[in-house]
């Protein structure tokens, strides 16, 4: 299992944190470890699938040091 930290676009509010949180949440073996505004750390075997999941709930997101495609 990886540490992956996330750079998350389009949060705004407290709203957004737990919104982020539970589509984190959802990936069968992922382990949120901290979600804040503009950020996520999360412990996860594919960087993919935690960004495609946040896609889907309407945020833009890119694993730290990789640039958004």
């Amino acid at each position: 299992m990886n540490e992956i930290r996330l750079t998350i676009n389009g949060m705004h509010c407290g709203a957004c944190v737990k919104r982020v949180s539970q589509a984190l949440e959802r990936i069968p073996g992922a382990e949120v470890v901290n979600v804040q505004i503009g950020s996520a750390h999360v412990k996860a075997g594919d960087p993919e699938q935690l960004v495609a999941a946040l896609a889907k709930a309407g945020y833009t997101a890119h694993p730290e040091n990789r640039e958004p495609r």
